[in-house]
């Protein structure tokens, strides 16, 4: 292990952190709230700590970092953020433990939106700007921000992009991964100030127009109202973040194609039909529950409730328009399951990915009709391109990885005392970055009552959907450590 590689990245990860806190310090400065000194303070000892650590061990850094390294640097980086991003939260007052305050930026950072916040609108607007602006930054990923400057550092960033996107194929925008990651990066900027301007023409103010974009662009969540999306009572800027939720959650690489006089290149891209017809089929599904057991007084209103909640949850953003607890057992069962699914690959979202399910469903079908016809010839095949076996054995491996971490989670949460509609929705919603779930964690609830030793499992859940479980799980195997 190249130690000094180690820390030297890291510490760069921090100093961007701290450097981050300065936009919400300038917004708690301009509403002269409490939290100023918080800010301030948590700023300058963040940015000069990463400073430090960068600049103390860049000498005799490696060209190159191993595949090892790579993951070992993804994992502490995030870790990191979320430890040094909890510190405006703790010393704010905002919390009184600093455990709710590390849960709360683990949410961030991991664009989960699950919140310990039991008054939101009470919160400084500093720290809520804050909290919002970590989910932006964890959105396309602080990694792959670094990745684009890592030449300059002195080193190539192949390895850390594809730890940062571990998915089951790699989208290459560009030979170069530097600018790669520039180009995902100015597509992000793009969309959020696109969004930005279109909820201020909705008539949201300025600091409520950033925070939802924030959260919005980046599939997260956080809200600065208590009712989340709901308080504003406004169709027009539920479609608008309906649409950019569902943008969010769709491969950047194909916005890339698109913005490059490419539009078909959605359509023709096996994952993006999948999701897109996915979604519409659980909307239709939802929406029409809705409306047949009188949930809704208009088939408009059951629509607009049924699609909004019903994309927020699939491309794991978790704003919430009314308390879907309230809905009748198959729209809800809908809701829970689409709790495992996810974005597509390479977008913000989290989940296991849409690309996952599809493989998974196309092996089935395969296994199937071999039973029937065993000399025939198949294979799986995305977009026109046959997968290697390698690759589907490792979709089924993610996949019962997956199952096997989220039954222990919630077998573990109910150990500790909560009931198994709350123990397995929070599972998930944790796993799976999505914010609510059901039961004490619900759309009208929060995490705030939870053990403190919950918190701290569900802080870990967070940490392991958002890295795609092997970035963390494999720090814990002895053979990793070894020469």
């Amino acid at each position: 292990m190249h130690w000094r590689a180690i820390l030297s990245f890291t510490g760069a990860i921090i100093a961007a952190v701290g450097l981050f806190m300065f936009p919400a310090l300038l917004c708690s400065l301009y509403y002269q709230d409490q939290a100023i000194l918080a800010l301030a303070c948590s700023m300058a000892a963040t940015t000069a700590i990463g400073l430090i650590m960068h600049l103390g061990w860049r000498r005799h850094v490696p060209e190159t970092v191993s595949h090892r390294e790579a993951l070992l640097i993804v994992a502490l980086c995030w870790i990191s953020a979320s430890l040094f991003g909890a510190l405006p939260l703790y010393f704010g007052g905002a919390f009184d433990t600093f455990t709710d305050a590390f849960f709360e930026s683990v949410s961030g950072f991991t664009t989960t939106g699950s919140s310990v916040l039991t008054d939101i609108e009470a919160t400084a607007p500093g720290l809520l700007f804050w909290r919002s602006l970590t989910q932006w930054v964890g959105g396309m990923g602080i990694i792959v921000l670094f990745v684009a400057v890592l030449p300059i550092l002195g080193v190539g960033g192949m390895q850390l992009y594809k730890a940062e996107f571990s998915g089951s194929r790699q989208d290459r925008i560009k030979p170069r991964v530097r600018a790669a990651a520039l180009t995902l990066w100015k597509i992000y900027l793009l969309f959020s100030v696109i969004l930005a301007a279109l909820l201020l023409l909705g008539g949201m103010n300025l600091f409520d127009a950033l925070c939802h974009t924030f959260s919005t662009i980046a599939t997260a969540g956080y809200s600065t109202k208590n009712l989340s999306m709901g308080h504003f009572q406004s169709v027009y800027l539920q479609v608008v973040v309906m649409v950019f939720m569902f943008l969010g959650a769709v491969n950047f690489a194909l916005h890339y194609q698109a913005l490059r006089g490419r539009p078909l290149a959605f359509w023709r891209d096996s994952e993006a039909r999948f999701f897109l017809l996915l979604i519409l089929a659980c909307i239709s599904v939802v929406s029409l529950t809705l409306w047949l057991s009188r949930t809704y007084a208009s088939p408009l209103e059951a629509l607009l409730h049924g699609a909004f909640n019903m994309a927020s949850i699939l491309t794991t953003t978790g704003f919430v328009t009314t308390d879907f607890e309230q809905w009748p057992p198959l729209a809800k069962a809908v809701l829970f399951l689409a709790m495992f699914v996810g974005g597509c690959a390479g977008s913000t979202a989290g989940g296991v990915k849409c690309i996952r399910l599809q493989l998974m469903f196309k092996h089935i079908f395969n296994e199937c009709f071999r039973i029937i016809h065993p000399h025939a010839v198949v294979q799986v095949k995305v977009s026109g391109k046959a997968v290697e076996e390698k690759v589907i054995a490792g979709v089924w491996g993610f996949l019962g990885l997956f199952l096997l971490l989220y039954l222990a989670a919630s077998l573990l949460l109910a150990a500790m005392g909560l009931d198994l509609t709350t123990a397995f929705s929070a599972a998930i919603a944790a796993m799976g970055n999505i914010g609510p779930g059901f039961g004490s964690v619900g759309p009208t609830e929060n995490f705030a009552h939870l053990p403190v030793a919950a918190k701290w499992l569900l802080s870990w859940c967070m940490l392991l959907g958002r890295l795609e479980l092997y970035a963390l799980i494999i720090l814990l195997a002895p053979e990793f450590w070894r020469r």
